[in-house]
């Protein structure tokens, strides 16, 4: 993503770089085995980054964390204060280089693949004191870079007709390096290679639009490891003088226009429109393009879908996942209504869906589609299906089948798959589906939900964990949000300030899975909480569920008002 060093610039600028990481797809790059999709854990401390890859990412199947920027940068609360830099030390307010070091080892460990989201393409405005108490100002970075390495061009980008105006002119007014010059070149591979030493995996190139791709390729092949996976940030824009495409050379580019598809179909249009998305709307090649349904700019700026459209945001998630184009990236960020607000907690993550971390990537919608992706690798589409309108379903090959229903009512059918006949798990709904013999099965699919099969999902009760999933159909309004508590300490204790909070995912269904010891029996209720802290319990008795001697209890249920 492209820095936003003033509010004015948190509207998107059209064609300001902006990136994604996704899994290599190209000779140049790693190979990523079968696990491509890429959590991009945003503003996330080190240490948080680390439990997730152990807790979460690993077990999930994800085969990439992609980490925010590391260097020391202006200090400053907002979110984009990380992509204005002042050295390339590991100093930023995500952790030191020890945080660092131990976070690529224990994601290591776990299966999972580093990328490092990199700003090389300019250095901060203004001047002050850096997070690693670096003393800088606008043209000099003391021990690093001088005037001299930022004279191409001292006015900001105003034209994006004019390749020399976006490529060597400042962008939202930040100190531009000459990457023409082999100082510079020299000096930004030095920090890759630094990071290199650590064990990362690869970089996304933030901005890299807006540096020529001749000067990114004699970069790259300063390091190391010249193969090293390499995703660039790069918009596409119509008519404008610099095409994404320039980049493929050098490794995988960000398909924007994939994202911005996926909100036009799912708000104004229909799921049948998709049957050859990808390179048959004319996008670039699968095997170079990373694809995403939102970024941290581009759920600020309001040209993709966002966490705050619900259903529609979460099917889309699930397509992205089911279909077989690009390198996915799933992004988890935070709750906001100040689009300049940086993380809550200074990027501590304590507990997702708690201190208003979305966690994203542990929903259960779209982390169970990790798996489903990993299966399906290199599998076509078959038996493709739609309604003319917005339902759809189709397999990949004879390894998994999906089917999204993102109309106002039901969805019964029977559905025609390649799967091999047998008893399966909908990773969906956690419920079972039987294959007959003629890869057949009958199912019924609520409005705005998915079902997902694969061969490696068979027995639902051994793959479920003990405890309880809450799903309670609640409606609310801007600032109100729906919490459990009941009479055990995981869910509180009764006490309102200990309640969990709910998932809108797919509202007005809101959900949450949590963790009780096999055979409890429990009493529930459900409660509204608004912005200012005032809670509305919802009326009725006490709710009551027993947990399973195996697998858990799934409790489908309506606010009581």
């Amino acid at each position: 993503m492209a820095s936003r060093p003033l509010a004015a610039a948190l509207a998107l600028v059209a064609g300001v770089a902006v990136a994604v990481i996704a899994p290599p797809g190209a000779a140049q790059a790693t190979p990523p085995g079968d696990k491509d999709v890429t959590a991009v854990l945003f503003e996330w401390n080190f240490a948080s980054v680390a439990k997730a890859c152990t807790d979460q990412l690993g077990p999930a199947g994800y085969g990439f964390v992609q980490v925010s920027p590391p260097q020391e940068h202006i200090q400053g609360p907002q979110w984009w204060t990380s992509y204005q830099p002042v050295s390339y030390r590991i100093a930023g307010r995500l952790g030191d280089r020890a945080a660092f070091s131990s976070m690529v080892n224990t994601c290591h460990a776990a299966g999972v693949k580093v990328v490092v989201d990199s700003v090389i393409n300019h250095m901060a405005s203004a001047s002050g004191t850096g997070t690693g108490g670096s003393s800088y100002e606008k043209y000099s970075y003391p021990g690093i870079y001088s005037g001299a390495d930022m004279d191409d061009c001292r006015s900001t980008i105003t034209n994006y007709q004019d390749r020399a105006n976006v490529q060597n002119c400042e962008l939202v007014q930040l100190a531009d390096l000459d990457t023409g010059e082999d100082y510079v070149r020299g000096r930004i591979a030095a920090y890759l290679n630094d990071l290199l030493t650590l064990g990362v995996d690869g970089f996304r190139i933030d901005a890299a639009k807006h540096m020529p791709a001749a000067d990114l390729a004699n970069i790259k092949s300063r390091l190391s490891n010249p193969g090293v996976y390499w995703k660039q940030e790069a918009i596409y824009g119509a008519g404008e003088a610099v095409s994404p495409s320039e980049y493929l050379g050098n490794g995988d580019v960000q398909e924007f226009r994939y994202a911005r598809g996926l909100k036009q179909v799912l708000n104004n249009e229909n799921l049948a429109y998709l049957k050859n998305y990808g390179e048959g709307w004319g996008y670039m090649e699968s095997g170079k393009s990373a694809v995403f349904v939102d970024n941290h700019d581009t759920e600020r700026g309001g040209d993709t879908l966002n966490y705050k459209d619900g259903a529609n945001y979460t099917l889309a998630n699930v397509f992205m996942l089911a279909w077989p184009y690009g390198s996915p990236d799933i992004h988890s960020g935070y709750e906001w209504s100040d689009k300049e607000a940086g993380p809550p907690g200074g990027g501590t993550v304590n507990a997702c869906y708690s201190d208003g971390w979305k966690c994203q990537h542990a929903w259960r919608e779209i982390s169970s589609m990790v798996a489903f992706r990993n299966t399906a690798r290199g599998q076509a589409v078959t038996n493709w299906w739609d309604n003319g309108a917005d339902q759809i379903a189709f397999g990949r090959g004879s390894k998994a089948y999906v089917a999204i229903n993102h109309e106002g009512s039901s969805l019964t059918r029977t559905f025609q798959t390649s799967l091999p006949a047998g008893d399966y798990c909908d990773v969906q709904s956690g419920r079972g589906v039987t294959v007959n013999g003629s890869g057949q099965f009958t199912a019924t699919l609520g409005s705005n939900t998915a079902l997902a099969l694969h061969v490696n999902a068979r027995n639902c009760g051994s793959s479920s964990a003990a405890g309880a999933s809450f799903n309670v159909n609640a409606t609310t309004v801007t600032g109100q949000n729906i919490y459990v508590t009941g009479n055990q300490p995981a869910l509180g204790n009764w006490n309102p300030a200990g309640a969990l909070k709910l998932d809108p995912a797919s509202y007005p269904v809101w959900k949450l899975d949590v963790a009780l010891p096999a055979g409890t029996a429990f009493e529930y209720k459900y409660l509204r909480k608004d912005a200012a802290g005032s809670v509305t319990w919802e009326t009725g008795a006490n709710r009551s569920a027993t947990v399973p001697a195996s697998g858990s209890v799934s409790l489908s249920d309506t606010f009581r008002t």
